[in-house]
Protein backbone atom coordinates (compact mmCIF):
# COMPACT_ATOMS: atom_id res chain seq x y z
CA UNK A 1 0.00 0.00 0.00
CA UNK A 2 2.84 2.24 0.68
CA UNK A 3 4.85 1.20 -2.07
CA UNK A 4 1.85 1.85 -4.39
CA UNK A 5 1.10 5.53 -2.67
CA UNK A 6 5.12 6.25 -3.27
CA UNK A 7 4.53 4.89 -6.93
CA UNK A 8 1.73 7.37 -7.34
CA UNK A 9 4.05 10.43 -5.15
CA UNK A 10 6.94 10.01 -7.30
CA UNK A 11 4.84 9.63 -10.32
CA UNK A 12 3.14 12.83 -9.81
CA UNK A 13 6.54 14.73 -8.89
CA UNK A 14 7.52 13.65 -12.05
CA UNK A 15 4.24 14.87 -14.17
CA UNK A 16 5.22 18.20 -12.47
CA UNK A 17 8.45 18.26 -13.31
CA UNK A 18 8.07 17.09 -16.82
CA UNK A 19 5.42 19.93 -17.18
CA UNK A 20 7.77 22.31 -15.59
CA UNK A 21 10.43 21.21 -18.20
CA UNK A 22 8.57 21.34 -21.11
CA UNK A 23 7.05 24.81 -20.04
CA UNK A 24 10.33 26.18 -19.50
CA UNK A 25 11.21 24.33 -22.63
CA UNK A 26 8.44 26.05 -25.01
CA UNK A 27 9.07 29.17 -23.28
CA UNK A 28 12.88 29.18 -24.09
CA UNK A 29 12.04 27.77 -27.69
CA UNK A 30 8.91 31.02 -27.78
CA UNK A 31 12.01 33.42 -26.88
CA UNK A 32 14.60 31.54 -29.58
CA UNK A 33 11.57 32.20 -32.06
CA UNK A 34 11.15 35.82 -31.18
CA UNK A 35 14.61 36.71 -30.87
CA UNK A 36 15.37 35.47 -34.72
CA UNK A 37 12.08 37.01 -36.17
CA UNK A 38 13.71 40.71 -34.14
CA UNK A 39 17.00 39.98 -35.60
CA UNK A 40 15.42 39.03 -39.20
CA UNK A 41 13.20 42.21 -38.76
CA UNK A 42 16.41 44.00 -38.10
CA UNK A 43 18.08 42.72 -40.93
CA UNK A 44 15.05 43.37 -42.90
CA UNK A 45 14.89 47.18 -41.73
CA UNK A 46 18.43 47.70 -41.96
CA UNK A 47 17.92 46.98 -45.52
CA UNK A 48 15.32 48.74 -46.58
CA UNK A 49 16.92 51.54 -45.03
CA UNK A 50 20.06 50.92 -46.88
CA UNK A 51 17.59 50.77 -49.63
CA UNK A 52 15.74 53.61 -49.46
CA UNK A 53 19.54 55.45 -48.61
CA UNK A 54 20.10 54.51 -52.23
CA UNK A 55 16.93 54.84 -53.91
CA UNK A 56 17.61 58.54 -51.83
CA UNK A 57 20.92 59.12 -53.62
CA UNK A 58 19.70 58.21 -57.04
CA UNK A 59 16.39 60.33 -56.74
CA UNK A 60 18.84 63.42 -55.94
CA UNK A 61 20.96 62.63 -58.63
CA UNK A 62 18.12 62.40 -60.94
CA UNK A 63 16.29 65.67 -59.61
CA UNK A 64 20.17 67.12 -60.06
CA UNK A 65 20.40 66.23 -63.64
CA UNK A 66 16.52 67.30 -64.03
CA UNK A 67 17.70 70.43 -62.84
CA UNK A 68 20.63 70.81 -64.79
CA UNK A 69 18.95 70.03 -67.68
CA UNK A 70 16.07 72.40 -66.92
CA UNK A 71 18.26 75.61 -65.76
CA UNK A 72 20.54 74.87 -69.16
CA UNK A 73 16.89 74.97 -71.67
CA UNK A 74 15.91 77.91 -69.72
CA UNK A 75 19.47 79.78 -69.89
CA UNK A 76 19.33 79.20 -73.85
CA UNK A 77 15.90 79.99 -74.12
CA UNK A 78 16.14 83.29 -72.07
CA UNK A 79 18.91 84.06 -74.81
CA UNK A 80 17.39 83.27 -77.72
CA UNK A 81 14.34 85.57 -76.51
CA UNK A 82 17.22 88.22 -75.47
CA UNK A 83 18.23 88.29 -78.96
CA UNK A 84 14.77 88.56 -80.22
CA UNK A 85 14.10 91.59 -78.16
CA UNK A 86 17.49 93.29 -79.55
CA UNK A 87 15.95 91.99 -83.21
CA UNK A 88 12.61 93.90 -82.39
CA UNK A 89 14.68 97.29 -80.74
CA UNK A 90 16.64 97.40 -83.71
CA UNK A 91 13.64 97.12 -85.93
CA UNK A 92 12.06 99.79 -83.55
CA UNK A 93 14.27 102.50 -84.10
CA UNK A 94 14.87 101.97 -87.57
CA UNK A 95 10.84 102.30 -87.62
CA UNK A 96 11.03 105.54 -85.80
CA UNK A 97 14.53 107.18 -87.59
CA UNK A 98 11.88 106.26 -91.08
CA UNK A 99 8.88 108.23 -89.50
CA UNK A 100 11.07 110.75 -88.63
CA UNK A 101 12.75 111.22 -92.00
CA UNK A 102 8.88 110.78 -93.79
CA UNK A 103 8.16 113.47 -90.68
CA UNK A 104 10.77 115.81 -92.19
CA UNK A 105 9.89 115.11 -95.57
CA UNK A 106 6.21 116.18 -95.00
CA UNK A 107 7.23 119.28 -93.56
CA UNK A 108 9.53 119.67 -96.45
CA UNK A 109 6.64 119.62 -98.96
CA UNK A 110 4.66 121.57 -96.81
CA UNK A 111 6.74 124.77 -97.32
CA UNK A 112 7.67 123.75 -100.84
CA UNK A 113 3.25 123.77 -101.25
CA UNK A 114 3.10 127.06 -99.79
CA UNK A 115 6.00 128.56 -101.59
CA UNK A 116 4.20 127.29 -104.82
CA UNK A 117 0.83 128.65 -103.45
CA UNK A 118 2.36 131.94 -102.77
CA UNK A 119 3.70 132.01 -106.15
CA UNK A 120 0.59 130.81 -108.23
CA UNK A 121 -1.24 133.78 -106.52
CA UNK A 122 1.46 136.39 -107.96
CA UNK A 123 1.02 134.32 -111.25
CA UNK A 124 -3.04 134.79 -110.84
CA UNK A 125 -2.47 138.92 -109.72
CA UNK A 126 -0.38 139.24 -112.96
CA UNK A 127 -2.52 137.75 -114.92
CA UNK A 128 -5.30 139.99 -113.63
CA UNK A 129 -3.31 143.05 -114.31
CA UNK A 130 -2.80 141.76 -117.83
CA UNK A 131 -6.12 141.18 -118.42
CA UNK A 132 -6.89 144.56 -117.17
CA UNK A 133 -4.34 146.52 -119.19
CA UNK A 134 -5.50 144.35 -122.18
CA UNK A 135 -9.34 145.33 -121.50
CA UNK A 136 -8.20 148.96 -121.49
CA UNK A 137 -6.13 148.64 -124.64
CA UNK A 138 -9.29 146.73 -126.50
CA UNK A 139 -11.41 149.86 -125.82
CA UNK A 140 -8.60 152.57 -126.33
CA UNK A 141 -8.34 150.59 -129.86
CA UNK A 142 -12.09 150.43 -130.32
CA UNK A 143 -12.46 154.17 -129.64
CA UNK A 144 -9.47 154.82 -131.97
CA UNK A 145 -11.14 153.02 -134.80
CA UNK A 146 -14.88 154.44 -134.68
CA UNK A 147 -12.81 157.64 -134.88
CA UNK A 148 -10.37 156.67 -138.08
CA UNK A 149 -13.36 155.05 -139.54
CA UNK A 150 -16.31 157.59 -139.11
CA UNK A 151 -18.48 154.59 -138.63
CA UNK A 152 -20.41 153.64 -135.34
CA UNK A 153 -19.36 150.55 -133.07
CA UNK A 154 -22.55 148.25 -134.21
CA UNK A 155 -21.77 149.09 -137.57
CA UNK A 156 -17.91 148.31 -137.58
CA UNK A 157 -19.34 144.89 -135.39
CA UNK A 158 -21.48 144.69 -138.55
CA UNK A 159 -19.20 144.29 -141.08
CA UNK A 160 -16.35 142.83 -139.02
CA UNK A 161 -18.73 139.86 -138.87
CA UNK A 162 -19.77 139.70 -142.05
CA UNK A 163 -16.41 139.66 -143.36
CA UNK A 164 -14.71 137.43 -140.85
CA UNK A 165 -17.64 135.26 -139.49
CA UNK A 166 -16.59 131.69 -139.51
CA UNK A 167 -12.49 132.59 -139.46
CA UNK A 168 -13.22 134.81 -135.89
CA UNK A 169 -15.04 131.87 -134.16
CA UNK A 170 -12.56 129.57 -134.90
CA UNK A 171 -9.80 131.60 -134.30
CA UNK A 172 -11.07 133.06 -130.54
CA UNK A 173 -12.03 129.45 -130.02
CA UNK A 174 -8.48 128.13 -130.28
CA UNK A 175 -7.14 131.42 -128.39
CA UNK A 176 -9.86 130.30 -125.70
CA UNK A 177 -8.82 126.98 -125.87
CA UNK A 178 -4.96 127.33 -125.38
CA UNK A 179 -5.73 129.68 -122.76
CA UNK A 180 -7.86 127.54 -120.57
CA UNK A 181 -5.27 124.53 -120.88
CA UNK A 182 -2.66 126.34 -119.76
CA UNK A 183 -4.17 127.70 -116.91
CA UNK A 184 -5.89 124.60 -116.14
CA UNK A 185 -2.83 122.81 -116.45
CA UNK A 186 -0.99 124.85 -113.85
CA UNK A 187 -4.26 124.81 -111.37
CA UNK A 188 -4.63 121.00 -111.75
CA UNK A 189 -0.89 120.58 -111.23
CA UNK A 190 -1.02 122.19 -108.36
CA UNK A 191 -4.36 120.98 -107.09
CA UNK A 192 -3.11 117.40 -107.21
CA UNK A 193 -0.17 117.94 -105.13
CA UNK A 194 -2.12 119.56 -102.49
CA UNK A 195 -4.89 117.21 -102.49
CA UNK A 196 -2.71 113.93 -102.62
CA UNK A 197 -0.81 115.45 -99.51
CA UNK A 198 -3.95 116.15 -97.47
CA UNK A 199 -4.81 112.52 -98.37
CA UNK A 200 -1.52 110.63 -96.90
CA UNK A 201 -1.95 113.15 -93.48
CA UNK A 202 -5.88 111.70 -93.30
CA UNK A 203 -5.79 108.55 -94.89
CA UNK A 204 -9.43 106.69 -93.96
CA UNK A 205 -10.79 103.69 -95.79
CA UNK A 206 -14.35 104.24 -97.52
CA UNK A 207 -17.22 101.88 -98.82
CA UNK A 208 -18.59 103.30 -102.00
CA UNK A 209 -20.25 100.12 -103.35
CA UNK A 210 -23.18 102.17 -104.91
CA UNK A 211 -20.93 103.90 -107.69
CA UNK A 212 -17.94 101.66 -107.66
CA UNK A 213 -17.41 97.96 -108.63
CA UNK A 214 -14.09 96.56 -108.52
CA UNK A 215 -12.33 93.96 -111.34
CA UNK A 216 -9.99 91.65 -110.00
CA UNK A 217 -6.55 90.70 -112.27
CA UNK A 218 -4.53 87.75 -112.12
CA UNK A 219 -1.19 90.15 -112.39
CA UNK A 220 0.00 93.74 -112.16
CA UNK A 221 0.56 93.45 -115.95
CA UNK A 222 -2.27 93.22 -117.05
CA UNK A 223 -3.05 96.75 -116.34
CA UNK A 224 -0.39 97.81 -119.06
CA UNK A 225 -2.15 95.93 -120.97
CA UNK A 226 -5.82 97.41 -120.29
CA UNK A 227 -4.12 100.50 -120.77
CA UNK A 228 -2.63 100.27 -124.01
CA UNK A 229 -0.17 101.85 -126.04
CA UNK A 230 -0.66 105.80 -125.34
CA UNK A 231 -4.18 105.01 -123.51
CA UNK A 232 -5.97 103.83 -126.53
CA UNK A 233 -7.35 100.46 -124.80
CA UNK A 234 -8.50 102.63 -121.72
CA UNK A 235 -10.10 105.31 -123.73
CA UNK A 236 -12.06 102.25 -126.29
CA UNK A 237 -13.75 100.83 -122.92
CA UNK A 238 -14.61 104.19 -121.32
CA UNK A 239 -16.11 105.48 -124.91
CA UNK A 240 -17.85 101.86 -125.05
CA UNK A 241 -19.13 101.77 -122.19
CA UNK A 242 -19.60 105.59 -120.04
CA UNK A 243 -18.11 104.04 -117.53
CA UNK A 244 -14.67 106.06 -115.95
CA UNK A 245 -11.78 102.88 -115.50
CA UNK A 246 -9.57 104.29 -112.77
CA UNK A 247 -6.27 102.60 -112.34
CA UNK A 248 -4.57 103.29 -109.28
CA UNK A 249 -1.86 102.03 -106.64
CA UNK A 250 -4.71 99.32 -105.49
CA UNK A 251 -2.78 95.74 -106.27
CA UNK A 252 -4.04 93.84 -108.92
CA UNK A 253 -6.88 95.20 -109.10
CA UNK A 254 -9.26 97.84 -111.39
CA UNK A 255 -11.60 100.20 -110.37
CA UNK A 256 -15.01 100.78 -112.49
CA UNK A 257 -16.50 104.06 -111.58
CA UNK A 258 -19.54 105.31 -112.55
CA UNK A 259 -23.64 106.22 -111.03
CA UNK A 260 -25.41 104.18 -113.69
CA UNK A 261 -24.96 100.27 -111.95
CA UNK A 262 -26.46 98.99 -115.63
CA UNK A 263 -23.33 100.25 -117.69
CA UNK A 264 -20.98 99.83 -114.67
CA UNK A 265 -22.31 96.01 -114.86
CA UNK A 266 -21.87 95.67 -118.98
CA UNK A 267 -17.83 97.40 -117.94
CA UNK A 268 -17.56 94.56 -115.13
CA UNK A 269 -18.03 91.89 -116.96
CA UNK A 270 -16.31 93.17 -120.45
CA UNK A 271 -13.22 93.73 -119.06
CA UNK A 272 -13.70 90.10 -117.11
CA UNK A 273 -14.03 88.75 -120.37
CA UNK A 274 -11.19 91.03 -122.12
CA UNK A 275 -8.76 89.26 -119.49
CA UNK A 276 -9.86 85.94 -119.63
CA UNK A 277 -9.53 86.40 -123.80
CA UNK A 278 -5.97 87.98 -123.53
CA UNK A 279 -6.73 89.99 -126.83
CA UNK A 280 -7.29 93.56 -125.66
CA UNK A 281 -7.48 96.22 -128.33
CA UNK A 282 -10.19 99.00 -129.42
CA UNK A 283 -11.76 96.27 -131.76
CA UNK A 284 -12.26 93.74 -129.51
CA UNK A 285 -12.96 96.00 -127.36
CA UNK A 286 -15.83 97.69 -128.77
CA UNK A 287 -16.89 93.92 -129.92
CA UNK A 288 -17.35 92.28 -126.49
CA UNK A 289 -19.15 95.11 -125.02
CA UNK A 290 -21.71 95.36 -127.84
CA UNK A 291 -21.91 91.45 -126.91
CA UNK A 292 -22.01 91.97 -123.28
CA UNK A 293 -25.09 94.52 -123.89
CA UNK A 294 -27.17 91.92 -125.79
CA UNK A 295 -26.18 89.25 -122.78
CA UNK A 296 -27.31 91.77 -120.78
CA UNK A 297 -30.92 92.44 -122.40
CA UNK A 298 -31.47 88.79 -122.19
CA UNK A 299 -30.20 88.57 -117.83
CA UNK A 300 -32.55 91.91 -118.05
CA UNK A 301 -35.93 89.93 -119.27
CA UNK A 302 -34.52 86.81 -117.49
CA UNK A 303 -34.65 88.73 -113.95
CA UNK A 304 -38.14 90.00 -114.67
CA UNK A 305 -39.60 86.55 -115.35
CA UNK A 306 -38.47 84.95 -112.37
CA UNK A 307 -39.60 87.67 -110.42
CA UNK A 308 -43.01 87.46 -111.72
CA UNK A 309 -42.59 83.32 -111.52
CA UNK A 310 -41.61 84.18 -107.21
CA UNK A 311 -44.71 86.46 -107.05
CA UNK A 312 -46.99 83.75 -109.44
CA UNK A 313 -47.54 86.61 -111.81
CA UNK A 314 -48.93 85.71 -115.24
CA UNK A 315 -50.02 87.31 -118.87
CA UNK A 316 -47.55 90.33 -118.70
CA UNK A 317 -46.48 91.57 -122.30
CA UNK A 318 -43.10 90.83 -122.64
CA UNK A 319 -41.61 94.40 -122.77
CA UNK A 320 -43.24 95.16 -118.89
CA UNK A 321 -41.05 92.07 -118.20
CA UNK A 322 -37.69 93.57 -119.67
CA UNK A 323 -38.21 96.80 -118.35
CA UNK A 324 -39.30 95.33 -114.79
CA UNK A 325 -35.56 93.35 -115.35
CA UNK A 326 -33.96 96.86 -115.94
CA UNK A 327 -35.04 97.71 -112.46
CA UNK A 328 -32.49 95.95 -110.68
CA UNK A 329 -29.86 98.43 -111.93
CA UNK A 330 -32.31 101.44 -110.60
CA UNK A 331 -31.98 102.83 -107.49
CA UNK A 332 -34.16 105.21 -105.82
CA UNK A 333 -33.16 107.37 -102.88
CA UNK A 334 -30.12 104.27 -102.21
CA UNK A 335 -33.07 101.74 -102.88
CA UNK A 336 -33.12 99.09 -105.03
CA UNK A 337 -36.17 99.91 -106.81
CA UNK A 338 -36.95 95.63 -107.76
CA UNK A 339 -36.53 95.10 -104.43
CA UNK A 340 -38.59 98.01 -103.34
CA UNK A 341 -41.48 96.65 -105.92
CA UNK A 342 -40.93 93.27 -104.74
CA UNK A 343 -41.87 94.37 -100.96
CA UNK A 344 -44.95 96.79 -102.38
CA UNK A 345 -46.11 93.64 -104.20
CA UNK A 346 -46.01 91.49 -100.68
CA UNK A 347 -47.54 94.38 -98.38
CA UNK A 348 -49.76 95.09 -100.81
CA UNK A 349 -51.59 91.37 -101.22
CA UNK A 350 -50.98 90.69 -97.52
CA UNK A 351 -53.29 94.05 -96.70
CA UNK A 352 -55.72 93.03 -99.08
CA UNK A 353 -55.71 89.28 -98.00
CA UNK A 354 -56.64 90.91 -95.01
CA UNK A 355 -59.93 92.96 -96.18
CA UNK A 356 -60.82 89.93 -98.46
CA UNK A 357 -59.41 91.55 -101.61
CA UNK A 358 -57.98 90.30 -104.85
CA UNK A 359 -54.57 89.29 -103.48
CA UNK A 360 -53.25 88.42 -107.16
CA UNK A 361 -54.53 92.03 -108.57
CA UNK A 362 -53.00 93.39 -105.36
CA UNK A 363 -49.25 91.59 -106.30
CA UNK A 364 -49.60 92.69 -110.10
CA UNK A 365 -50.50 96.32 -108.98
CA UNK A 366 -47.07 96.10 -106.45
CA UNK A 367 -44.28 94.48 -108.37
CA UNK A 368 -45.48 97.09 -111.47
CA UNK A 369 -46.75 100.28 -109.38
CA UNK A 370 -42.70 101.85 -109.99
CA UNK A 371 -42.48 100.67 -113.55
CA UNK A 372 -41.84 104.02 -115.16
CA UNK A 373 -38.82 104.77 -113.51
CA UNK A 374 -37.36 102.20 -115.91
CA UNK A 375 -37.80 104.91 -118.35
CA UNK A 376 -37.76 108.21 -116.18
CA UNK A 377 -33.86 108.88 -116.75
CA UNK A 378 -35.08 108.67 -120.92
CA UNK A 379 -38.34 110.38 -121.18
CA UNK A 380 -39.97 113.61 -119.80
CA UNK A 381 -42.83 113.05 -117.25
CA UNK A 382 -43.21 111.82 -113.71
CA UNK A 383 -42.84 107.76 -113.04
CA UNK A 384 -45.98 107.40 -112.08
CA UNK A 385 -47.06 108.59 -115.69
CA UNK A 386 -45.30 107.41 -117.32
CA UNK A 387 -45.18 103.60 -115.64
CA UNK A 388 -49.45 104.44 -116.57
CA UNK A 389 -48.68 104.77 -119.95
CA UNK A 390 -46.68 101.92 -120.05
CA UNK A 391 -49.40 99.48 -118.62
CA UNK A 392 -52.39 100.66 -120.55
CA UNK A 393 -50.12 100.44 -124.04
CA UNK A 394 -49.11 97.03 -122.97
CA UNK A 395 -52.58 95.79 -121.86
CA UNK A 396 -52.53 95.69 -118.06
CA UNK A 397 -56.41 96.08 -116.66
CA UNK A 398 -57.39 99.43 -116.35
CA UNK A 399 -57.89 99.22 -112.23
CA UNK A 400 -53.47 98.56 -112.51
CA UNK A 401 -53.31 101.80 -114.53
CA UNK A 402 -55.25 103.73 -112.59
CA UNK A 403 -53.47 102.22 -109.40
CA UNK A 404 -49.61 102.87 -110.95
CA UNK A 405 -51.25 106.54 -112.01
CA UNK A 406 -52.56 107.45 -108.16
CA UNK A 407 -49.53 105.61 -106.28
CA UNK A 408 -47.55 109.58 -105.76
CA UNK A 409 -51.34 111.60 -105.38
CA UNK A 410 -50.51 112.84 -108.98
CA UNK A 411 -54.76 111.82 -109.61
CA UNK A 412 -57.18 111.42 -107.24
CA UNK A 413 -57.72 107.22 -105.93
CA UNK A 414 -60.82 105.55 -107.13
CA UNK A 415 -60.45 102.37 -105.82
CA UNK A 416 -59.66 100.97 -102.68
CA UNK A 417 -56.67 98.86 -103.94
CA UNK A 418 -55.24 102.40 -105.21
CA UNK A 419 -55.21 103.56 -101.82
CA UNK A 420 -53.77 100.55 -100.53
CA UNK A 421 -50.92 101.07 -103.46
CA UNK A 422 -49.78 104.11 -101.51
CA UNK A 423 -49.64 102.51 -98.21
CA UNK A 424 -47.68 100.04 -99.04
CA UNK A 425 -45.40 102.33 -100.96
CA UNK A 426 -44.71 104.19 -98.01
CA UNK A 427 -44.04 101.73 -95.80
CA UNK A 428 -41.58 99.66 -97.65
CA UNK A 429 -39.32 103.40 -98.87
CA UNK A 430 -39.79 104.46 -95.01
CA UNK A 431 -38.91 101.16 -93.04
CA UNK A 432 -35.76 101.60 -90.92
CA UNK A 433 -32.24 101.72 -93.63
CA UNK A 434 -34.51 101.53 -96.95
CA UNK A 435 -33.48 104.77 -98.44
CA UNK A 436 -30.92 107.95 -98.49
CA UNK A 437 -31.55 110.55 -100.14
CA UNK A 438 -28.18 112.30 -100.71
CA UNK A 439 -27.62 109.19 -103.16
CA UNK A 440 -30.76 109.84 -104.99
CA UNK A 441 -29.98 113.88 -105.61
CA UNK A 442 -26.33 112.88 -106.53
CA UNK A 443 -27.76 110.31 -108.86
CA UNK A 444 -30.19 113.09 -110.48
CA UNK A 445 -27.20 115.89 -110.71
CA UNK A 446 -25.34 112.87 -113.21
CA UNK A 447 -28.55 112.69 -115.05
CA UNK A 448 -28.82 116.51 -115.72
CA UNK A 449 -25.72 116.77 -116.59
CA UNK A 450 -25.69 114.57 -119.80
CA UNK A 451 -29.37 115.71 -120.21
CA UNK A 452 -28.03 119.20 -120.68
CA UNK A 453 -24.80 117.94 -122.70
CA UNK A 454 -27.39 115.74 -125.26
CA UNK A 455 -29.10 119.32 -125.95
CA UNK A 456 -26.65 120.65 -128.32
CA UNK A 457 -26.80 119.72 -131.77
CA UNK A 458 -23.93 117.42 -133.36
CA UNK A 459 -24.05 115.43 -129.79
CA UNK A 460 -23.49 111.72 -130.20
CA UNK A 461 -23.17 109.96 -126.62
CA UNK A 462 -23.02 111.83 -123.24
CA UNK A 463 -21.02 110.21 -120.26
CA UNK A 464 -21.14 111.71 -116.44
CA UNK A 465 -17.85 110.10 -114.83
CA UNK A 466 -15.44 111.03 -111.82
CA UNK A 467 -18.98 111.28 -109.45
CA UNK A 468 -20.11 114.31 -111.84
CA UNK A 469 -17.07 116.09 -112.10
CA UNK A 470 -16.29 115.03 -115.77
CA UNK A 471 -18.70 115.08 -118.37
CA UNK A 472 -17.54 113.25 -121.83
CA UNK A 473 -19.16 114.42 -124.57
CA UNK A 474 -18.79 112.28 -127.88
CA UNK A 475 -20.20 114.52 -131.14
CA UNK A 476 -20.59 113.44 -134.33
CA UNK A 477 -17.28 113.78 -136.68
CA UNK A 478 -19.12 115.39 -139.94
CA UNK A 479 -20.90 117.61 -138.12
CA UNK A 480 -18.98 119.17 -135.78
CA UNK A 481 -15.56 120.31 -136.76
CA UNK A 482 -12.48 120.92 -134.30
CA UNK A 483 -13.48 124.79 -133.73
CA UNK A 484 -16.99 123.81 -133.11
CA UNK A 485 -15.92 121.39 -130.25
CA UNK A 486 -14.38 124.07 -128.72
CA UNK A 487 -17.74 126.17 -128.86
CA UNK A 488 -19.38 123.73 -127.90
CA UNK A 489 -17.31 123.09 -124.65
CA UNK A 490 -17.44 126.66 -123.86
CA UNK A 491 -21.55 127.26 -124.41
CA UNK A 492 -21.80 123.85 -122.46
CA UNK A 493 -20.02 125.36 -119.49
CA UNK A 494 -21.90 128.09 -119.54
CA UNK A 495 -25.22 126.49 -119.68
CA UNK A 496 -24.29 124.19 -116.93
CA UNK A 497 -22.96 126.95 -114.61
CA UNK A 498 -26.56 128.30 -115.11
CA UNK A 499 -28.95 125.87 -114.60
CA UNK A 500 -27.14 123.79 -112.08
CA UNK A 501 -25.74 123.63 -108.61
CA UNK A 502 -22.52 121.85 -107.58
CA UNK A 503 -19.71 121.42 -105.52
CA UNK A 504 -15.76 122.50 -106.71
CA UNK A 505 -15.89 122.21 -111.24
CA UNK A 506 -17.08 120.37 -113.57
CA UNK A 507 -14.52 119.24 -116.38
CA UNK A 508 -16.67 119.47 -119.56
CA UNK A 509 -14.27 117.36 -122.19
CA UNK A 510 -15.64 116.88 -126.01
CA UNK A 511 -13.88 114.69 -128.16
CA UNK A 512 -14.40 114.17 -131.40
CA UNK A 513 -13.13 110.85 -133.27
CA UNK A 514 -12.92 110.16 -137.37
CA UNK A 515 -12.64 106.91 -138.56
CA UNK A 516 -12.10 105.58 -141.86
CA UNK A 517 -13.36 102.00 -142.56
CA UNK A 518 -12.87 99.64 -145.76
CA UNK A 519 -13.67 96.38 -146.42
CA UNK A 520 -11.48 94.08 -148.65
CA UNK A 521 -12.91 91.59 -150.22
Amino acid sequence: MKNSLSYVGFATIGGIFFFIMGYVLRKYTAKMKIKKAEDKAKTIINESKLEAEKRKREALIEAKDISLKMRAEFEKESKERRQELLVMEKRLMQKEENIDKKVELIDQKDKEIINKETKLREEYDEINKKKESLTNMLQEEKDRLEKLSGLSREQAKNMLIQKMGDEARQDAALEIKKIQEETKDKADREARKIVGLAIQKCAVDHTVETTVSVVNLPSEEMKGRIIGREGRNIRALEMATGVDVIIDDTPEAVILSGFDKFRREIARISLERLLEDGRIHPGRIEEVVEKVKKEMEAKIKEEGENTLLDLGIQGVHSELIKLLGRLKFRTSYGQNVLQHSKETAYLLASIAGELRLDTVMAKRIGILHDIGKAVSHEMEGTHAGLGADLAKKYGEPDIVVHAIAAHHGDIEPKTLLAVLTQTADAISASRPGARRETLEHYIKRLESLEAIANEFEGVEKTYAIQAGREVRVIVQPEKVDDAKSAIIAHEMKKKIEESLQYPGQIKIVVIRETRSIEYAK
